[in-house]
């Protein structure tokens, strides 16, 4: 089975930078795309940013700009590098694979802003 290993989240201030990596681990014969969703509290779960596997990119229009995804294809890790951070990007980020039979997730990791 596959499984996704988050990390990187934490404290900063507004402003500041964070970078999450997402890794995953199994046997993963196919993919269309991995990115990242997040979840604020009393919001809904939104598309933050994924990469597909041809290497296009989407982002939510909140972070276009200051966001950037990446993909390590050797070592089956997606980056999401993030700059000038706000209070509003606040929240639990989730990784998330896109294979054929459907999608699976990280466990979630937490961001917080402080103003």
């Amino acid at each position: 089975q596959v499984q996704l290993v988050e990390s990187g989240g934490g404290l900063v201030q507004a402003g500041g930078s964070l970078r999450l990596s997402c890794a995953a681990s199994g046997s993963i014969f196919s993919f269309t795309a991995m990115g990242w969703d997040r979840q604020a509290p009393k919001n809904q779960r939104e598309l933050v940013a994924r990469v597909t596997s041809g290497g296009s990119t989407d982002y939510a229009v909140s972070v276009k700009g200051r966001f950037t995804i990446s993909r390590d294809d050797a070592e089956n890790t997606v980056y999401l590098q993030m700059n000038q951070l706000k209070p509003e990007d606040t929240a639990v980020y989730y990784c998330k694979l896109d294979v054929p039979i459907g999608a699976i997730w990280g466990q979630g990791i937490q961001v917080f802003v402080s103003s």
